[in-house]
């Protein structure tokens, strides 16, 4: 077995994001399908880490930069954020969260439905529904630690686990094409901000070039330590309480009252030049980490019946995502945008959505609804709304605690 170290591990990273770039610049199939580069290079050395395991030599990474690098793409949204783009996107946001809470209803029914089809616990189908799709490795870990104390259903945890890898690796794979699929339908690029042309902002396109300083560069990188400071308190403070929420949604929730708090009081102005690309550099790094790191072979542990349900399950994403987001979003290159990060987040996570949705507007033009609506939602809504949903469920005869 080999330990990378942090090193080790950021320069694997980085590779990881090279070899991505060079992959996507250079096969076509991965460039017309608008498959982010993160993704792709991450699947490939996950592949070959699969195959280095069945000639018995495992490669192990340091993560621990992955929840640092996590929180900090997190704080550039937040700081992205101003109260009147949030005043813009309000109705826009009330109809994406329409489609949000279908999904996640539809998500649950369908396992459940499936899981007692094919014989299984009800359960089972609940956990791979949007427990672990829409919720991610974070809720599926917790959820599977009540389902195994509170409910009986062994290796619950381990499914969780199994299941959120899967939609992870899904959700980055399924959005560019159903992204390009819905462009055709469009006749320009331009939807809701169609009147005039738009100059990609934030984390729109992320190759563009942008002129900045080491000094305002620095200030950017103290209000997002800042940030991940007082959220990570904040989260502290709310743990085990009836506001408790997952660390990323009090550090962005910083970041948006610090860049409206300092603006309002007229002490600074933040420099979305430079939160644009810490932001880009932290979600990279992030995605590559998680990528490489994941261990396949917990997917190839699959029993068959579980491996039905979630196939099934993200040809539901794909098909929700083209029939249902893409139309009550208005039918526009927007909406084709909303529903390639939609694929992102309703499997995987917010940073999947967000990849998405850049690989669609550095091909095809800039969305600024759509990187103001997802953050918006993936963040702070969709766990809420998700436990809710959840517990809903939960509620129903054939899930009563034993």
């Amino acid at each position: 077995m080999f330990q990378l170290d942090f090193y080790g591990t950021l320069v694997a990273a980085s590779l990881v994001l090279l070899l991505g770039r060079g992959l996507v610049t250079r096969v076509g199939f991965l460039r017309a399908y608008n498959i982010p580069e993160p993704v792709a290079g991450g699947l490939v050395v996950a592949l070959v880490l699969l195959a280095l395991r069945g000639l018995e030599v495992e490669v192990r990474f340091d993560t621990s930069l992955q929840t640092p690098l996590m929180l900090a793409f997190f704080a550039t949204i937040g700081l992205s954020a101003d109260f009147a783009s949030l005043k813009k996107g309000g109705r826009v946001v009330g109809i994406f969260l329409l489609a949000v809470v279908g999904l996640l209803v539809v998500q649950n029914a369908m396992g459940i439905g499936l899981a007692k089809a094919l014989g299984l616990d009800p359960l089972m189908g609940l956990l791979t529904g949007s427990i672990s799709l829409a919720g991610g490795h974070g809720t599926g870990a917790a959820w599977g630690t009540v389902f195994s104390e509170k409910y009986g259903l062994a290796s619950a945890s381990e499914l969780a686990m199994a299941s959120a890898t899967f939609g992870l690796v899904l959700g980055g794979l399924i959005g560019g094409p159903v992204a390009r699929l819905l462009i055709k339908r469009v006749q320009s690029p331009g939807g809701l901000e169609s009147e005039k042309p738009r100059i990609p902002k934030g984390f729109e396109q992320p190759n563009k070039e942008r002129s900045i300083t080491p000094f305002s560069f620095i200030e950017t990188l103290a209000l997002i330590a800042v940030s991940l400071l007082v959220g990570t308190l904040l989260n502290g403070q709310l743990h085990d309480t009836a506001f408790e929420l997952p660390t990323f949604v009090c550090v962005l929730f910083v970041g948006v009252v610090l860049r409206n708090g300092l603006s309002a009081l007229g002490l600074y102005q933040v420099f979305e030049r430079e939160v644009s690309v810490l932001g880009n550099v932290s979600l990279s790094l992030f995605l590559a980490i998680a990528l490489m790191s994941l261990k396949l072979w917990d997917l190839a542990s699959l029993a068959l019946p579980i491996f039905i349900i979630l196939a099934a399950l993200t040809l539901v994403m794909a098909l929700f995502a083209i029939f249902v987001t893409f139309r009550i979003m208005g039918s526009h290159y927007d909406a084709a945008v909303l529903a390639a990060g939609h694929c992102g987040f309703g499997l995987g996570a917010t940073p999947t959505a967000i990849a998405n949705m850049q690989a669609v507007t550095q091909r095809y033009g800039p969305s600024q609804i759509a990187f103001l609506v997802v953050p918006m939602v993936g963040a702070f809504f969709i766990d809420i709304i998700n436990v809710i949903v959840i517990k809903l469920y939960l509620a129903l005869p054939f899930f009563a605690v034993a």
